[in-house]
Order: structure tokens, then C-alpha cells, then sequence
């Protein structure tokens, strides 16, 4: 078994202001200072948890041919009070659409996702609840 190494390097810009940077280049702003000049590591941690599951959602939505025409995933967390003020409970809720999309069929990507697929799901001590909201398709 062969095992995959991912590498990110983090470099401080000024105060807790940092640009982050991986293996092939790609930037994200990470932010501690006022005014913010992007998300700070907790909020970068909530948009991982989100962006991992959406990626599978729609993949398996496209395997079941349904794919989604509307879909946004809000992502909640509360953190504890005392240090390392971890989130203890994230709530991830999945909002979609699209012509002939099946309620039974999101749900259970959304499971497959959370259960078996999500490797940010699978890194974090925390409790996720997750919820799936069909919302009406109006085709335009």
C-alpha cells in the first residue's frame, strides 16, 4: 500500500496574517488580524469540511443521474469555551436542487459522504449532524 503525503507550507506576512501554499502553488489568505484579509484557520476548517462533502455529493449525484443544478453546502460549528477550543458539534447542512433530484437520493449521499468518503469528516473529533434540504425546482 502505497501512503499519499500532502505538504502545504504556511508563511507569516505580518502578525497573524499568513499565506498558505501547497505542493503546486495554489494560495489562500489566512487571517487573525482586523481587517481581515480572509478566513481565519477555524473558518478554513468549516469551508474543508463543506468543500470535501460537496465533492462527493455531486459525484455521486451525477452516478445516480441526478445531477444537481442549485447546491450550496452551510457548515456550522460551535467550539468550546476553554482550550484548544475545538469544535464540538458542526452541523453540515446540504441545500440542493435540480430536474428530477429525489430527496431519498440526496439523503443518501449525503450519507455515503459523511460515513465513507469525506476524509475531513473522518480527521476531525467532533460530532457532525447532518441535515438535506430538497428545495423546489424551477427549471430556467
Amino acid at each position: 500500500m502505497r501512503l499519499m503525503t500532502k505538504k502545504v507550507t504556511v508563511y507569516q506576512l505580518v502578525g497573524h496574517r499568513f499565506l498558505g501554499v501547497n505542493e503546486q502553488g495554489d494560495k489562500v489568505m489566512i487571517d487573525g488580524d482586523q481587517p481581515a484579509t480572509g478566513p481565519r484557520p477555524m473558518e478554513l476548517l468549516l469551508m474543508a469540511l463543506g468543500a470535501c462533502t460537496a465533492y462527493d455529493v455531486v459525484d455521486i449525484m451525477r452516478k445516480k443521474k441526478q445531477p444537481l443544478a442549485r447546491y450550496r453546502v452551510e457548515v456550522e460549528g460551535v467550539r468550546a469555551e476553554t482550550h484548544p477550543k475545538r469544535y464540538t458539534h458542526i452541523t453540515v447542512t446540504h441545500i440542493a436542487s435540480g430536474p428530477g433530484v429525489t430527496l431519498e437520493a440526496l439523503e443518501r449521499a449525503v450519507e455515503l459522504s459523511h460515513t465513507k468518503y469525506c476524509s475531513v469528516s473522518a480527521n476531525l473529533n467532533a460530532e457532525i449532524t447532518t441535515r438535506v434540504v430538497l428545495e423546489p425546482w424551477e427549471g430556467e
